[in-house]
């Protein structure tokens, strides 16, 4: 098959609610590095119900051509009918390379996408680059996570892949910029999609971390489940998330949704706060590229203090419930939650 019409780079959108996942947003930031690279357009595919400004904030955020299908029955996302309207654009446009978040919904879809075109995918990546044979060199982790595997499709296009969220760096939006918008139709009659979407149920108690602005993790100097409570507290002063490291995890101190590292969830949050973390490879993978982070360490040679912009070196048990008080009382918080916070510092029960 001649693939020598095939250019360009395919960001596709995920959308809930007319609200973009931040991932797709880093992708398009990546992909404009990489279509840089390539000499090549930069195109985004919107799908969805009345996400038209999503077409125009792609272009703002780098995007040269923006595909837009807007639909009353891709209003909620199901597999065939979106994986139609991502094989007639992939068609049409002939993209070198096409990237979507590794999600469940981006999953799910590339996948389905994969199955009909005559190419690989490669899943859950971390690094992307391409070389000068036009080749895009997809990296994700392996071997239990020890090994990174550079990942080529030598023979096919387009070449597909899958990106985890908060690995690359969004582009800062850019009203100024001007681009195309493609409409496309849907390509399936709404009598033709066999499944039908009732509601969405909200999974109670899951923690968003991706998404997260604010992060408090803790690793094996807590020395228990107990603890995690003192970093909650710290967390919800400072309207954030709780966190933990892979070796919290495993002990069954936390959930898993809490991991952050290359096994868990790679996060890029404004303030990340590492309390009784070591900061093993794995783990700095996962959350080194924060705005600021703050390593609270009894052990002054922790590697977790190479990345840190400040770190300090003392007793978890009496930084942490101090630094509760003290941003409740800054932020001026009721007084319950001061109460709660002074109980802590004096070792009191809460």
């Amino acid at each position: 098959m001649d693939f020598s019409a095939y250019r360009g780079i395919l960001i596709v959108v995920e959308q809930r609610a007319g609200t973009a996942k931040n991932v797709s947003w880093q992708l398009l930031g990546e992909a404009q590095r990489l279509a840089q690279k390539l000499d090549a357009p930069l195109m985004a595919l919107v799908i969805g119900h009345e996400v038209e400004p999503l077409a125009r904030e792609a272009i703002e955020r780098g995007a040269d051509r923006v595909y837009l299908c807007d639909a009353k029955e891709l209003k909620d996302y199901r597999t065939r009918p979106y994986s139609r309207v991502c094989l007639h654009v992939i068609e049409q446009a002939k993209p070198e390379i096409v990237l979507m978040g590794a999600t469940y919904t981006g999953r799910d879809l590339a996948g389905a996408i994969a199955t009909h075109l005559p190419t690989g995918l490669t899943a859950d990546c971390t690094q992307l680059d391409v070389d000068e044979n036009r080749l895009l060199l997809a990296s994700r982790p392996a071997f239990s996570e020890k090994m990174l595997a550079t990942i080529l499709c030598k023979q096919y296009k387009p070449q597909m892949a899958t990106a985890r969220a908060g690995v690359f760096m969004a582009l800062p939006r850019d009203p100024s910029r001007s681009g195309e918008i493609v409409r496309i139709s849907p390509q399936m009659n709404p009598d033709e999609i066999a499944t039908e979407v009732l509601d969405f149920l909200r999974e109670m108690g899951r923690v968003n971390l991706e998404d997260a602005e604010v992060i408090v993790a803790g690793g094996r100097g807590l020395g228990g489940p107990a603890p995690f409570a003192l970093l909650k507290d710290l967390a919800d002063a400072l309207g954030g998330v709780v966190g933990a490291s892979r070796v919290a995890v495993e002990a069954g101190w936390i959930d898993h949704d809490h991991q952050v590292g290359q096994t868990g969830t790679t996060v890029r949050p404004k303030l990340y706060i590492a309390v009784g973390i070591s900061g093993a490879v794995q783990h700095l993978v996962g959350m080194q590229h924060s705005d600021v982070i703050v390593a609270i360490n009894k052990d002054p040679d922790a590697p977790i203090f190479r990345v840190a912009n400040f770190g300090i070196v003392g007793d978890l048990f009496e930084i942490v419930p101090a630094l509760t008080k003290t941003v409740i009382a800054r932020r001026g918080l009721p007084f319950s939650q001061s109460e709660k916070a002074d109980k802590a510092v004096s070792g009191e029960a809460v």
